[in-house]
């Protein structure tokens, strides 16, 4: 079933269908395809630059598989841990096709990945998370389109240019009580009043950070494991500043502190 997406203020209306194609009646859903999309654009871009940080690119594909295996499954099992809404079924627990990861807990199951991976073959960890972070924002640039398609990780109340509508968007704001009025409903629908794109936001500060870190990395590192620690402080910042704007941010275990 499409949704009707339209910016309003720049003149700009889609007509989005989540699933990408069928086959044999199993619907494959764009979310999934872009995700695919930027883990191999990731990949490609670590195997391209690997000897450039002093990794070896074969030594390098182990890792890389069984991070993103288990990265993929650990931002599910953050997302459902931390999501305030019920789950009433196993298949509704491991079920991603209609949203629901974590990018957080696919961080944090990737470096702990890597370092076991570079305990057990004596490898260097920072030279590893150096080159892998200029895929984690390639793969999160692309990644958040996903959140586009689905109608998802937006933010709040806008007049700005730029705002985002959506009789979806008005719907799931009234069914949170998140709207003031019925007047306000209507002015979204009206397109006078949007929300925040802030899966936009979030695309564009990834992009930003990766050219950065691309001209760091030419002037040469001062440490190992400087692009990383950049990598953090730069996606950190960004992030902590676009979660405040969003109307579906993830809590820990019920208080009022953002993930």
């Amino acid at each position: 079933m499409s949704t009707t997406v339209t910016f309003p203020g720049l003149g700009l209306e889609f007509e989005i269908d989540r699933v990408a194609f069928s086959i044999g009646g199993f619907n494959v859903y764009w979310y999934g395809v872009l995700i695919a999309c930027g883990l191999l654009l990731a990949l490609a871009f670590a195997f391209r630059h690997c000897t450039e940080f002093g990794v070896d690119g074969d030594a390098m594909v182990d890792v890389a598989f069984i991070g993103a295996v288990l990265g993929v499954i650990c931002a599910r099992i953050y997302y459902v841990l931390m999501s305030p809404y019920g789950f009433d079924s196993l298949w509704d627990v491991v079920n991603i096709r209609g949203g629901g990861l974590a990018i957080y807990g696919g961080v944090i199951m990737a470096v702990v990945t890597v370092a076991v991976y570079c305990k057990v073959r004596r490898q260097s960890f920072w030279n590893y998370v150096d080159v892998g972070c200029y895929g984690l924002l390639i793969g999160q640039a692309i990644g958040r389109w996903g959140n586009f398609i689905n109608v998802e990780a937006y933010g709040g109340l806008t007049t700005l240019p730029w705002r985002m509508c959506s009789p979806s968007i008005a719907n799931e704001l009234m069914g949170k009580g998140l709207l003031e009025s019925a007047d306000v409903y209507q002015s979204i629908l009206d397109g006078t009043v949007g929300v925040h794109p802030t899966f936009l936001y979030e695309s564009l500060w990834n992009v930003l950070g990766f050219v950065l870190l691309v001209l760091l990395a030419r002037k040469g590192r001062k440490f190992d494991g400087q692009i990383f620690l950049s990598y953090v402080a730069w996606y950190g910042v960004g992030r902590a500043i676009i979660e405040g704007m969003r109307t579906d941010s993830l809590y820990f275990f019920g208080t009022g502190l953002r993930t």
